[in-house]
C-alpha cells in the first residue's frame, strides 16, 4: 500500500536521524571542559580517587569505544547508570518522564483543540473584530518568553492580586502529578500560552487559504451549504499544515520546557535534564537529549502521517 511505503520511508529517515543525532550528542557531551569525576568528588578529592574514579566509569577508553558500547546498550535496553547516584537511569527516570507526559497530555489537549477554534473561526471572520483581537493578542503572546509569562502569572495570581493558586508544585519526584492539582494549574496555563498563538496563527493562514481555493468555490457553485463545504472542504485541507506545527509544538512539550519546570518546580524531564548538566552526570545527559530527540522524530513521523491522511489531495497523490 502507498501509504505503507511512506511511512516505512520515513521511519528509515527518522532512524538515520535519531542515529546521527547520538553522535551529536556523544560529541558535545565529550566536549565539555569540566571533568565528570571531578565534578562527583569535588575540588579536595586526591588524585589516587580522581584516577580510580575515571577508570571506573570508564573514561579512559576510547572515545569510539564508549559510543558503540553507550549506543548498543540503548538498543537493547539498557540505558545505564547515573555517575552521580549510581542508579539506574530506568529508576531515576522513568517518574520524571510520567510527570513530563502528564504535563505535555493535559497543555495539549487544552492548547490543541483551543488553537484550532479560534484559527478556523479568525478565518471565517477575516478582518472583523474578533479576528484582529485575537490576531493582535497572538503576536503579544508569542513574543512573550515563557518565563515571563510564567513569572507574569505568578505575580498575578499567586500574590496579592489575586491569590488563588499555589506560585510553585509541591509534588515530589516519585509522587503522581495529579497528588497537586492546583499546583499545576499555572505551569499548564504557561504552557497553554505559549502554545495556543503559534497554532492557532497557523489555523487561520491555512483556512483562509482553503477558503480561496479554487475547489472550495467549485463546492459553492454546486450548490453545497456552507457547513458542509466548510466540513468536507476546508477544513480538512486546512489541518494539513497545523498537524506540522502541532508536532513541533508537542515535541515541544515534551523536552523543552526545562524554564517552565524550574520556575514551577515541577519535577520532569526538563528540570532532571538541567540537574544533570549542573552535575555533569553524562550518562543522564545524553539519554535524556537522546530521548528528547526520539520524541521530535516521532512526532515529525505523526505529522506527516495524519497530515497525508487528513488531506485528500495528498493522499490520492501518494504513489
Amino acid at each position: 500500500m502507498p501509504i505503507l511505503k511512506f511511512i516505512a520511508r520515513r521511519l528509515g529517515l527518522g532512524l538515520l536521524t535519531i542515529f546521527a543525532v547520538s553522535v551529536l550528542i556523544f560529541l558535545v557531551t565529550q566536549a565539555f571542559p569540566s571533568d565528570p569525576a571531578q565534578a562527583i568528588l569535588g575540588r579536595e578529592t586526591t588524585p589516587e580517587a580522581l584516577d580510580a574514579l575515571r577508570q571506573e566509569l570508564g573514561l579512559y577508553r576510547p572515545a569510539i569505544t564508549q559510543f558503540s558500547s553507550w549506543l548498543f546498550d540503548i538498543v537493547r535496553g539498557d540505558i545505564g547508570k547515573s555517575f552521580v547516584t549510581q542508579m539506574p537511569l530506568s529508576e531515576y527516570i522513568a517518574p520524571r518522564v510520567g510527570n513530563s507526559l502528564f504535563l505535555m497530555v493535559v497543555g495539549a489537549a487544552f492548547s490543541i483543540p483551543i488553537s484550532i477554534a479560534v484559527g478556523a473561526f479568525s478565518a471565517l471572520r477575516r478582518d472583523k473584530t474578533f479576528d484582529k483581537t485575537t490576531s493582535t493578542v497572538s503576536l503579544v503572546l508569542a513574543a512573550v518568553p515563557e518565563f515571563v509569562m510564567g513569572t507574569g502569572l505568578i505575580l498575578l495570581l499567586s500574590t496579592s492580586v489575586f491569590h488563588v493558586l499555589p506560585a510553585i508544585t509541591l509534588i515530589d519526584a516519585g509522587q503522581a502529578p495529579w497528588s497537586d492539582l492546583s499546583g499545576i494549574v499555572l505551569p499548564v496555563l504557561t504552557l497553554v500560552l505559549a502554545v495556543t498563538p503559534y497554532v492557532s496563527r497557523t489555523m487561520r493562514a491555512s483556512m483562509i487559504e482553503m477558503l480561496e481555493s479554487d475547489y472550495v468555490e467549485m463546492a459553492r457553485l454546486k450548490g453545497m451549504s456552507e457547513r458542509t463545504v466548510l466540513v468536507r472542504h476546508a477544513l480538512p485541507n486546512a489541518l494539513g499544515p497545523v498537524f506540522q506545527v502541532i508536532a513541533l509544538n508537542l515535541a515541544y512539550l515534551a523536552g523543552g520546557t526545562v524554564i517552565v519546570e524550574r520556575l514551577f518546580n515541577f519535577p520532569g524531564i526538563g528540570s532532571a535534564l538541567a540537574d544533570s548538566v549542573r552535575a555533569r552526570d553524562l550518562p543522564a545527559i545524553q539519554f535524556l537529549t537522546l530521548m528528547i530527540a526520539g520524541v521530535y522524530v516521532l512526532m515529525n513521523l505523526l505529522a506527516d502521517v495524519a497530515t497525508v491522511i487528513a488531506t485528500p489531495r495528498l493522499r490520492t497523490s501518494l504513489k
